[in-house]
């Protein structure tokens, strides 16, 4: 494992056809986490996303990037995320969308807990928190699927459903992450509930939510069956605490 400075941070972005809106966002990582490494882990994206990341690498060696065979679905991009995280021996791991929907300016914020806690999710859902540019539809959704997860295990978090978040990576090495099945959006939950059973403190800070300017929303009949599924292994977790 490679030894890094203490406090050293990767940040994790997931794409896939995402080159339009990569520029934009590493310019904006980089004000915010200078001193952060980049970590782009591509699902052989049609529109050349991992050819953009490997011409910005020679400008920026802080860049990494994992190119893989396909679409693997966005659970199983922020486990190989984590695994590198682990494997590079990183201290923390911010993951954000490669959609411009979270705002790179609000990891200082999240950074800013670290000391307290082992996860800082980014809350559409505490005061302060919220979407812009959603449809009547997206977000009852959104809303719905958190109320659903707070009744189903009895969390008290108000935004489990979250991709935003900063993970302290010596938690993570201690869960046998390849044993998460959810290949989709329900990894954020399956991993919530295994990282709340190791104890984990958690704390919410308030995010503004931006619907995606350029490229096709990637949600699904198929990820939302993904999130119920982890749902349902959540609570089973939760009642063997």
């Amino acid at each position: 494992m490679t030894t890094r400075p203490a406090g050293s941070s990767l940040v994790l972005v997931c794409t896939y056809n995402e080159r339009d809106n990569l520029p934009k966002l590493f310019q904006a990582i980089r004000q915010a986490a200078n001193d952060s490494d980049i970590l782009v882990v591509d699902d052989r994206s049609p529109d050349g996303t991992a050819d953009w990341v490997r011409e910005y690498q020679t400008t920026d060696p802080r860049v990494k990037l994992i190119e893989r065979s396909g679409k693997l679905g966005l659970g199983t991009a922020i486990r190989t995320g984590m695994l590198y995280a682990i494997e590079h021996g990183y201290d923390w791991l911010i993951n954000l969308d490669g959609d411009l929907s979270h705002d790179p300016a609000v990891i200082p914020k999240l950074l800013a807990k670290h000391d307290a806690y082992d996860l800082v999710i980014g809350s559409r859902y505490v005061p302060g928190g919220g979407l812009e540019g959603c449809s009547w539809r997206r977000i009852a959704v959104s809303r719905f699927a958190n109320l659903l997860a707070r009744w189903m295990v009895g969390w008290s978090i108000r935004d489990c459903s979250s991709a935003y978040r900063l993970y302290r990576v010596a938690l993570l090495k201690n869960l046998d992450l390849n044993s998460l099945k959810e290949t989709g959006y329900g990894f954020l939950e399956e991993v919530l509930a295994h990282l709340l059973k190791a104890g984990a403190r958690v704390v919410e800070v308030p995010i503004v939510y931006q619907e995606r300017r350029l490229g096709q929303s990637k949600i699904s009949l198929q990820e939302a069956r993904s999130a119920f599924n982890a749902l349902v292994k959540a609570a089973k977790i939760h009642r063997s605490k």
